[in-house]
């Protein structure tokens, strides 16, 4: 059976796009890739990005010669985890206190890892994690 590499993408969907590309942008320090009426590409490292869709504005999917994207969207708050060397834990407290983001909650994992939990503008859990999270992390 053929296995996947990683997650490519990883959507969320958002009331006001330039409030959440601000977020994103400033205090994560994710580069806009591309930027459309509907959706903004923003760069998560390691070859991933972060697709942020105005709530809505997908539901209907688009056609194109090249072929079609099928419908999608989301409501409510979801959860999305970056990836960040365990060394710079104590920068990323402090990025967030500087910028005024509450820390919701901070947590120790079993395998030694560590997790800073957050909500961005639009009230998505936001999860900054250490390796030792997961077996494969």
């Amino acid at each position: 059976m053929p296995k996947v590499q990683r997650i490519l993408e990883t959507a969320l969907y958002c009331d006001d796009l330039a409030r959440a590309t601000v977020f994103y942008h400033d205090i994560l320090g994710c580069r806009v890739l591309e930027e459309w009426e509907r959706l903004v590409v923003l760069d998560a490292g390691a070859g991933s990005v972060l697709l942020l869709f105005k709530r809505g504005a997908s539901a209907a999917g688009v056609a194109s010669p090249e072929g079609d994207i099928p419908p999608h969207d989301g409501g409510g708050p979801v959860h999305v985890a970056f990836a960040i060397p365990k060394e710079t834990l104590p920068d990323w407290v402090a990025t967030l206190r500087a910028a005024r983001v509450e820390v919701e909650t901070r947590r120790r994992w079993p395998r030694g890892g560590e997790s800073l939990y957050f909500r961005d503008p639009d009230g998505h859990s936001v999860e900054l994690a250490t390796p030792g999270v997961w077996e494969t992390y």
